[in-house]
């Protein structure tokens, strides 16, 4: 019975703190690289406030081009065979500002080889997802060789619908 008392009043042995002090250290030592981390763009692409500045500094020196939006006038063309469907294009060709009244006198050419060129397609490929960017392709070569040379820089598609 005395081994029992004597352990009633000795007082219990302390726990050490010694993890408690490693936990603390290694939190700190994450939360500190962490940050580094983040402000030096290592992490989720940060970047100093000077590379920033550089970057809207040169997105404010550019000039817009200097273009310009001719109109063609809207087209209805019927496509297909047996069941005949009706295409409503219309469209505006980008040009340099210096050659407008040039290409606005080819107009009438212009037309005449785009409804040409529609008229041709079949309706399987008017009605395909992808055809599009195909078609526009082809007709902004077709008008290019029209215009000569570079005058026609690209063919903006404005409506495009297939009755």
């Amino acid at each position: 019975m005395e081994d029992t008392e004597d352990q009633l009043d000795e007082p219990p042995k302390k726990k050490s703190k010694l993890p408690l002090i490693v936990g603390l250290v290694l939190a700190l030592a994450g939360g500190g690289g962490g940050f580094y981390a983040v402000s030096s763009g290592l992490i989720l692409g940060g970047g100093s406030t000077e590379d920033h500045a550089h970057e809207q500094e040169d997105r404010e020196v550019k000039d817009m081009p200097d273009v310009a939006f001719v109109p063609i006038e809207p087209l209805v063309i019927s496509v297909g065979g047996k069941d005949v469907s009706h295409l409503r294009f219309r469209a505006q060709l980008e040009v340099r500002s210096a050659y407008r009244e040039e290409v606005e006198k080819l107009m009438p050419r212009v037309v005449d080889v785009l409804n040409s060129y529609l008229r041709a397609v079949a309706v399987e490929d008017l009605s395909n997802n992808s055809a599009l960017v195909r078609l526009r392709a082809q007709m902004l070569r077709r008008v290019q060789v029209v215009t000569g040379g570079d005058r026609v820089n690209d063919l903006l598609i404005m409506e495009f619908v297939l009755n």
